[in-house]
């Protein structure tokens, strides 16, 4: 698996492509998109920290896995393929976004302009097998994810961590809140938008608090 990364991440996450979990977990990789079909497509794995530099990096949101429906996954969490139909949850995003901000629905489900505004939407994990969601967690991402989180937390700040449901806001305990805003609401699945992310503003409370420090407010 050849690692294709954006210059500023690669300085900063060096130290990780030596570690022995991260060998492994590129043999393993290999081997899956070799022997499987895997999402996303091998050159948009790390599609999250490409189109938004580390210098960049003004909010974080963090989801859990690709789609693993075919030609959904693009490598950014919560995105998907301009010629899809609105996942679910992203649906309920929009609808969020236009209530807090008044801000009209885009048209398809590619979240890249967010990405190249410093919205930072990084899966917990970067990979899935079609039709199995979920299984490539455990593989060592996690490890590699959890140092990216890690990095954004202790290198800047004043960034903003959007934790939607109870996965995400595990990774709260490896953020530093005396120094960056951390919003947590429910997931936007439609299994739990109603039980508390609707209403949440995170997009109104995230442009407030950059703002507040000097930092030029996301372009939803």
């Amino acid at each position: 698996m050849n690692i294709t990364l954006e210059e500023s991440w690669k300085k900063h996450l060096e130290p990780e492509f030596e570690q022995e979990y991260f060998k492994t977990l590129v043999e393993f990789v290999k081997n899956e998109y070799a022997t499987q079909t895997i999402f996303p497509l091998g050159p948009f794995i790390f599609k999250a920290l490409n189109e938004c530099p580390f210098d960049k990096v003004k909010v974080l949101i963090l989801g859990q896995d690709p789609y693993h429906t075919p030609g959904v996954a693009n490598g950014l969490a919560f995105s998907a393929n301009p010629e899809n139909k609105i996942p679910p949850s992203l649906q309920n995003i929009y609808k969020e976004l236009q209530s807090d901000l008044g801000i009209e629905p885009p048209p398809n489900p590619d979240l890249t302009k967010w990405s190249q505004h410093g919205v930072l939407l990084l899966n917990a994990t970067l990979t899935v097998r079609k039709g199995q969601a979920n299984s490539h967690q455990g593989k060592g991402w996690e490890q590699f994810t959890n140092a990216v989180i890690k990095t954004v937390s202790d290198k800047k700040e004043h960034v903003v961590f959007i934790l939607w449901g109870a996965y995400a806001q595990k990774k709260e305990s490896i953020i530093d809140s005396s120094k960056h805003l951390i919003i947590k609401s429910p997931h936007p699945s439609p299994f739990s938008a109603h039980i508390g992310f609707f209403g949440s503003k995170p997009f109104s409370k995230t442009n407030e608090y950059l703002k507040a420090n000097g930092i030029n407010q996301v372009v939803w």
